[in-house]
């Protein structure tokens, strides 16, 4: 099951953005005392004790503005509120309660979410708790002061959300089919991919509340082997403006990763790869997710003998930093090498999950480094003692080394490249974790 998500919803410029960045303790939200400024959603990974959970700040929510951008805002601060589990409504102690906070506290109150009412700005407690109460009139239970600026009050505001989420997964027996996330831009073509793979083989389609957040599970039979597959394509907006229409789907494509094995970037072969496609793929990436990059609509452009090997020149200079992604060119539409969906999701699992034996990956490194020394800075060379797997999915490996600072980055990729040489992993990303250890430890 994924992570619980928490929506950051309000009116323009009561520090949502300033809140976001302190939980996620880096400046990723634009910071500026405009209205209007934060216009995406963004989202953190966050820990509160014992819970994660994904963050995600929205831009200003203007119940009546007709302006555009407001308008596209408020879009997508419903589609994070419709995704979230939980839902911080963040109001301005300064501004007081306004009629707009009405507005919003009837609209969040509609979506039937539990509902966690935030007083930003609230820099000094004993001084400003008379004006904190004047928040009960919203009618959405005790208002908790906060200070994102001085980051006062997080922890009551914290408990208050953490006590909302659902804990009865962590006693629930994992499923051990092959979940596979169909994400990209809209239009691609996920959900013609899903029925086409389904076809008559279509055994459940269920819209499980709570998990699949707008997601549609289906699960698919293919040689006596069940397959589910979370397909994130119901997110699609009436919108004038593509780019913000594109936007969208980078909430859904969230949770639905996070429930994945293998991942499947879906990307239109009439468009080509976009930067938008990166940021896509990054959450996949991020999350240390099998990825397989499904090029659809390959029926629909016109081919030479070159044709796929330039759109695999762009792929791989797009999404560089996931050199590892199988790639796979298809058509929904025609059923053209669809059936090689299957076979690569059980190559990518079974990459995913590997473990190598330690006496193994330290031949490995040590054959690497007598062929390729290790960086040297003044006159200290790099020394690496020793290499072992710690976990897998995705498979990851700790490097003891003599010091860190001497352990370049192109030297790790050279060993990582190393690795796949050896042992394939393709499909699935590794990691390399660095640790200092004197010669005598």
């Amino acid at each position: 099951m994924s992570k619980p998500i928490v929506a950051i919803v309000g009116r323009p410029n009561v520090g949502k953005s300033t809140f976001f960045n302190a939980m996620a303790g880096d400046e990723i939200s634009i910071v500026k005392d405009t209205p209007g400024v934060t216009r995406d959603r963004i989202y953190a990974d966050v820990s509160w004790l014992d819970m994660d959970f994904t963050l995600v700040d929205t831009g200003g929510i203007e119940p009546d503005s007709n302006d555009i951008i407001l308008s596209q805002m408020r879009d997508q601060a419903q589609i994070a509120i419709d995704t979230a589990d939980v839902i911080i409504f963040m109001t301005d102690i300064r501004q007081g309660l306004v009629d707009a906070d009405d507005k919003v506290a009837d609209m969040l109150r509609r979506s039937g979410k539990p509902i966690v009412l935030a007083v930003n700005k609230t820099d000094n407690f004993q001084k400003l708790m008379a004006d904190v109460y004047e928040f009960y009139n919203l009618g959405l239970g005790d208002p908790i002061p906060v200070s994102s600026t001085n980051k006062l009050g997080f922890g009551d505001l914290l408990d208050t959300v953490t006590s909302y989420f659902d804990r009865t997964y962590l006693d629930e027996e994992e499923d051990e089919r092959p979940h596979i996330a169909i994400i990209g831009k809209p239009n691609v073509g996920k959900s013609s991919i899903v029925n086409a793979l389904a076809g008559e083989n279509r055994v459940i389609v269920s819209d499980i509340p709570g998990t699949t957040r707008d997601a549609i599970d289906t699960v698919v039979k293919h040689d006596d082997k069940e397959y589910v597959f979370i397909d994130t394509a119901g997110l699609r907006r009436k919108s004038k403006i593509k780019e913000e229409l594109e936007r969208y789907s980078i909430i859904r494509a969230v949770s639905a990763v996070e429930r994945a094995d293998v991942v499947l970037m879906v990307i239109s072969a009439e468009e080509g790869v976009t930067e938008q496609d990166a940021k896509i793929a990054g959450i996949a990436h991020e999350r240390g997710k099998g990825v397989i990059i499904v090029v659809n609509k390959w029926d629909a452009i016109e081919k030479d003998d070159k044709t796929i090997y330039r759109y695999t020149e762009k792929i791989r200079q797009t999404l560089s930093f996931m050199p590892y992604a199988r790639l796979l060119f298809v058509s929904a539409k025609t059923g053209q090498r669809l059936d090689k969906v299957f076979d690569l999701v059980d190559v990518v699992i079974e990459n995913h999950s590997r473990r190598i034996q330690t006496g193994v990956i330290n031949e490995i490194i040590s054959e690497a480094t007598a062929m390729n020394q290790p960086p040297s800075d003044k006159g200290k060379r790099l020394k690496i003692f020793y290499t072992t797997q710690v976990a897998v999915k995705p498979p990851t490996f700790v490097i003891f080394v003599n010091d860190k600072e001497l352990m370049h980055f192109s030297y790790m990729r050279y060993l990582e490249n190393k690795i796949r040489e050896a042992f394939g992993f393709e499909g699935t990303p590794i990691k390399l974790l660095i640790r200092e250890r004197t010669k005598k430890d």
